[in-house]
C-alpha cells in the first residue's frame, strides 16, 4: 500500500492540526538560546533541539502524522507499516507503529548505524538489512509493500510527512516573534519544505539555508542547477544527510522556499559535534550538527541578525563521538 500520489494541499490549517495531534505524543522539543555562538558573530543564535525527541530526531513529527492520517481515511487500523530509511526515519516510523498499535517493517540498507538500529529494535519493528545504498534498499520495501498490503512511508515522498516537519517552525515562532535566518539540514528533503513552508507563511521574508554534507550534495547541485540532479555516491559520516537521488517535484518546492544552500565538510561537521558538546552541554550527530557547522563557516554574513539552527538528531555511534571530541575544529 503505497502512499496517495497526491494529498490535500499542505495549509497552515493542516499544519495547525498537525500540531494538535502530535502535542499527543511529541513533547514540544526545547529551544535553546546560545551565549557562545551569539557572542562569536554578536548577533543572536539558538538552538531548536529536535535531537531530544522521543526517537533522538525529528523524524517522528512526520511518521506519527502520516500514519494518523492514513488510518482516520481508511476509518480503521492498518494491516502494518514499511519503510526503508538510514536509521532515524525508520526509528520514527518504528516509535509512530508503536504508539498506534500497528505492526512495522523497517527495512536499512547493509551495516547500518548501530545506535539507530538499537532505536529501531526498542519499539518492537521487525529489522531487514538489504542493499548497499539506501535507493536500492527502497526497492526491497516497495516490493513487500505491494505484496503485503502494507502503508509503505516513503521518506520525502509522502506528503503527509510535511504537515508534521511544519510544526517545527510553529513552535518556534509561536514564540519569536522574528528571526533573520533558520538553518535546516537537508536529506530526503522533508523536513526542509514542510519546515520552510510554515516558516515563510509565519514570516513572509525570513532566509531558509538548506545545509548538505559536501559530500552527498545532491540536493544542493539540484538546487544550483534548477532541475533534479543524481549523484553517484553519497559516503558521508552524517547517515542522515546521505541522498543521491532527488525527484523534480521536491526540487521545484525547495526552488520556491529555499534561499540558499551551504555544503559542510566531515571536518565542519566534527567540530560542530566537538563545539555543541563542550559548550552547549547538547549532543549531536552529524547531520545534527550540520547546521551549527554551516554557521560556523559562514557567521560573518549573520552579524547582528538572529539565527536559528536545526539540531535534528542525537543517534551517534562511539566511534564517530570520540572522533568528534579529537577534533579542534569549529571549537
Amino acid at each position: 500500500m503505497a502512499a496517495p500520489a497526491s494529498a490535500a494541499p499542505l495549509t497552515m490549517d493542516r499544519v495547525r492540526a498537525a500540531q494538535s495531534v502530535l502535542r499527543q505524543v511529541v513533547p514540544e522539543s526545547r529551544f535553546l538560546g546560545s551565549t557562545k555562538l551569539s557572542g562569536r558573530g554578536g548577533g543572536w543564535v539558538y538552538l531548536k533541539l529536535e535531537s531530544e525527541g522521543p526517537t533522538g530526531s525529528f523524524k517522528v513529527r512526520g511518521a506519527y502524522h502520516a500514519i494518523d492520517v492514513r488510518q482516520k481515511l481508511i476509518g480503521g487500523k492498518l494491516p502494518g507499516v514499511v519503510t526503508s530509511s538510514t536509521g532515524n526515519h525508520g526509528a520514527a516510523v518504528a516509535y509512530a507503529a508503536f504508539m498506534q498499535h500497528v505492526p512495522a517493517r523497517i527495512y536499512l540498507p547493509e551495516n547500518p548505524n548501530p545506535a539507530k538500529k538499537a532505536r529501531i529494535a526498542d519499539f518492537g519493528a521487525e529489522i531487514v538489512e538489504v542493499g548497499k545504498f539506501l535507493e536500492e534498499t527502497r526497492q526491497h520495501a516497495a516490493k513487500f509493500a505491494e505484496e503485503s498490503g502494507w502503508y509503505n512511508i516513503v521518506d520525502g515522498s509522502d506528503p503527509e510527512m510535511l504537515p508534521g516537519t511544519a510544526t517545527i517552525a510553529c513552535e518556534i515562532l509561536d514564540k519569536l516573534h522574528h528571526v533573520d535566518v533558520f538553518f535546516v539540514p537537508v536529506g530526503d528533503s522533508s523536513l526542509i519544505r514542510g519546515f520552510a513552508f510554515a516558516a515563510k507563511q509565519l514570516l513572509p521574508g525570513v532566509k531558509i539555508v538548506g545545509v548538505q554534507a559536501e559530500r552527498a550534495p545532491a540536493y544542493a547541485l539540484s538546487f544550483a542547477k534548477g532541475h533534479a540532479t543524481s549523484t553517484d555516491c553519497s559516503d558521508t559520516i552524517a547517515d542522515g544527510l546521505s541522498v543521491r537521488d532527488t525527484t523534480e517535484e521536491n526540487v521545484r518546492e525547495i526552488a520556491t522556499l529555499v534561499d540558499e544552500f551551504v555544503l559542510v565538510s566531515e571536518e565542519d561537521m566534527l567540530g560542530a559535534m566537538r563545539h555543541l558538546i563542550l559548550q552547549e552541554h547538547v549532543l549531536a550527530e552529524p547531520a545534527g550538527a550540520a547546521t551549527t557547522a554551516a554557521f560556523l563557516k559562514t557567521e560573518g554574513n549573520y552579524a547582528k541578525k538572529m539565527a536559528v539552527l536545526l539540531v535534528t538528531g542525537s543517534n551517534v555511534t562511539e566511534e564517530v563521538l570520540l572522533r568528534a571530541l579529537q577534533t579542534r575544529s569549529g571549537s
